[in-house]
């Protein structure tokens, strides 16, 4: 579905009015300005249309036409538009789901936003999942934290705490299973659920730039850099330490081993919360921590998946597109747009306020702060398509059947070889 929403000053006099928060003053802009957007649900849509709202107050001599497209809808026609009719700015994904496009010359490189110290400073955080080539290609709006969130009535009961090593991890895990309770949740059925644990796994163990080299094909998945990765996975499925039969489960279908206190945690994104609070784990019995260290001679590094904006190279108006990407990152928009009443995620502008949430704070405070060794995508956005699906394949048949590693790391260089 695609529908078009324009903006007048008269209509905006009002809206803008009573707007909760105040923004900067910024120089006239003119003509027109273009947007197409695939935020289509009711909740993103609302944001969108109010970001609209709000920046062309502020902009009265500038005629707005934003255009929303349906998400899945956006994805098999973005190439065209920025081909054929390009707008001034579009939403789109970070790290590789970008390369495409800039590979292709149809996003504008904005490294020149990246020098202002507004940016520079206070979207330190995103800059790598911006970056390709050495330049910033767009600006993001909003992402959300991975991580392991566990039972802590459970931690509790039995005298453990949250690990901050390896080895703490595994010795808790131990203690779990020694008294009936699995260490982790999963539902492997879609796949996607074992790709969090290579990317933490191999990050904790080769770092960031490694991880980020293997999924733009630049290293070999038969490696002593990726086999020690599996071989870290392998301590804790030879321990017994997910949950029987994960195959068979969505990652939805996984949360009652949570909820009812056959697992003790659960490695996941922060949109897990939601249902499982709504099974009726309050936040007393339910708690967050940042993937332990393995190899302490790299940064902890984050999954987290981060959604954008850009503007094509075809763009007719570039000077009000920039305007309007920094009106997006500043700190009150920020600090708008991912309350809990919108987006209900994590401002990637660390100056924002961020809703009072004890699990927003929790990775508002990890992404901006603790997190020196970068951001991930998630590997299903890291990696192209077709290796993706090859390698999240192998990821479950690894975790069901580890004794096929040699043969799934043979299958997954040879895709490598043929893919990129």
């Amino acid at each position: 579905m695609t529908s078009i929403f324009r903006t007048t000053a008269a209509a905006l006099a009002v809206s803008f009015a009573t707007a909760p928060v105040a923004f900067a003053e910024a120089h006239a802009l003119s003509g027109d300005l273009v947007i197409f957007s695939d935020m289509s649900n009711p909740a993103p849509r609302a944001v969108m249309e109010g970001m609209v709202e709000r920046f062309g107050a502020m902009h009265p001599d500038l005629n707005i036409e934003l255009t929303v497209i349906d998400r899945d809808a956006f994805k098999t026609q973005i190439r065209n538009f920025l081909t054929a009719n390009a707008p001034d700015v579009t939403n789109w994904y970070a790290a590789n789901r970008m390369r495409p496009y800039v590979k292709a010359g149809l996003f504008e490189d904005v490294s020149d936003l990246w020098e202002e110290p507004e940016i520079a400073e206070n979207l330190a955080s995103t800059k790598g999942a911006m970056t390709l080539d050495g330049k910033q290609w767009g600006v993001a709006y909003t992402y959300y934290q991975w991580g392991v969130y566990y039972r802590s009535d459970i931690y509790d009961q039995y005298g453990l705490s949250e690990p901050a090593t390896w080895d703490e991890e595994k010795a808790n895990c131990q203690v779990l299973l020694d008294n009936g309770v699995k260490c982790y949740a999963i539902g492997t059925k879609f796949l996607w659920t074992a790709a969090g644990w290579f990317d933490y796994l191999n990050m904790r163990t080769n770092g960031y730039d490694f991880h980020a080299a293997l999924t733009n094909g630049e290293k070999s998945w038969t490696s002593d850099e990726v086999r020690a990765t599996f071989a870290h996975w392998r301590e804790l499925i030879d321990m017994g330490a997910f949950v029987d039969n994960h195959q068979s489960y969505s990652w939805q279908e996984a949360l009652p081993f949570i909820v009812n206190g056959d697992a003790a945690a659960y490695l996941m994104g922060n949109f897990a919360v939601a249902p499982l609070r709504e099974a009726g784990l309050d936040d007393s019995k339910l708690d967050f921590y940042q993937f332990p260290a393995i190899n302490p001679d790299v940064a902890l590094a984050e999954d987290a998946p981060t959604d954008t904006f850009h503007i094509p190279a075809n763009a007719k108006n570039k000077e009000a597109a920039r305007e309007f990407l920094r009106f997006v990152v500043s700190t009150d928009n920020q600090t708008l747009i991912n309350a809990g009443d919108a987006l209900g995620q994590l401002p990637v502008n660390s100056a924002a306020s961020v809703d009072d949430d004890k699990f927003l704070q929790q990775g508002f405070q990890m992404l901006s702060s603790n997190s020196p060794g970068g951001v991930a995508q998630f590997f299903d956005r890291d990696a192209p398509a077709e290796m993706a699906a090859a390698a999240m394949e192998g990821f479950q048949e690894f975790m069901v059947i580890p004794d096929n590693l040699d043969d799934i790391l043979q299958r997954l260089e040879s895709a490598r070889s043929s893919i990129y």
